[in-house]
């Protein structure tokens, strides 16, 4: 098994040229080209996952140095089990067991193909749970396994614990409504189809974020009117990047606010 070094996607040999993942308009190849590593290199590197209590019930997990994009992965934790999402491009057994200290792991799931990490590989060592893949983007997988299940609209992982189909930046790209978080107010755990911006008071809404295709106000509008049926208080990135109250009317202010500058309503001020 290999990991591209650029998104940290694993694949299975024979080996493409450059890894699809990276040679797509939404990601890219680096300047220096084409590389790939193991796991045993990394680990060899001193490569090691941190995880940290986000709230009561949500853990962050992040590679140090990163790997790949460098994604946070969130473990939400429940009564009947747990959900990995937006599994890293590394895995160790210290943190396999710190993960299974808190309870069974009863899936692992990604918001899109540039979060799927090393999800099988996850999957093989917290005991060959479900990687649940989003039928509309299983094109993108590099790494088969049976542990495998593909899905489409919604998926429960367990009583207040879903999948949400939502599309934009990938056609199968999903958010996870968890909704005992923010202390029963509801957490929405996203993707790039909309991310928490750094003034923490408003999303982006992006087809890529490293090549600045933004995604259509339609689009925003449609992702904004869909979540709006959810309930939610608080949204987690892919990065952390959170918003940490009032999320669904930022979600919504946001979107009316992309579909303005998209159609021109303030061409005036540039």
């Amino acid at each position: 098994m290999w990991i591209c070094a650029t998104c940290g996607v694993e694949r299975d040999e024979p080996l493409p040229v450059l890894c699809p993942v990276c040679d797509d308009e939404r990601q890219y190849v680096v300047e220096d080209g084409q590389r790939w590593v193991t796991l045993d290199v990394l680990e060899s590197s001193g490569q090691r996952i941190t995880m940290h209590e986000n709230e009561p019930g949500l853990f962050g997990l992040r590679t140090e140095p990163k790997v790949g994009i460098g994604q946070t992965a969130q473990l939400v934790v429940t009564a009947a089990g747990s959900l990995l999402w937006d599994p890293p491009g590394y895995v160790d057994d210290v943190t396999v067991e710190a993960i299974l200290g808190e309870g069974p792991v009863l899936a692992i799931a990604a918001s899109h193909p540039h979060m799927f990490g090393v999800q099988v590989e996850w999957s093989r060592r917290l005991g060959g749970v479900a990687v649940l893949v989003a039928e509309a983007d299983r094109e993108w997988l590099g790494r088969d396994d049976p542990a495998i299940r593909t899905w489409s609209g919604t998926a429960t992982i367990t009583d207040g614990l879903i999948l949400h189909q939502t599309g934009g930046h990938f056609p199968g790209s999903a958010v996870a409504h968890w909704a005992a978080g923010a202390e029963g107010r509801g957490v929405l755990l996203t993707g790039d189809s909309v991310f928490p911006n750094p003034d923490r008071r408003s999303v982006a809404f992006m087809r890529s974020y490293p090549n600045h295709i933004p995604l259509s106000g339609a689009v925003a509008l449609r992702l904004a009117e869909q979540l709006n049926q959810l309930e939610f208080d608080r949204m987690y990135g892919n990065f952390n990047n959170v918003i940490a109250a009032d999320a669904k009317a930022v979600l919504r202010e946001s979107a009316i606010r992309h579909s303005a500058w998209a159609r021109g309503d303030y061409d005036h001020l540039t």
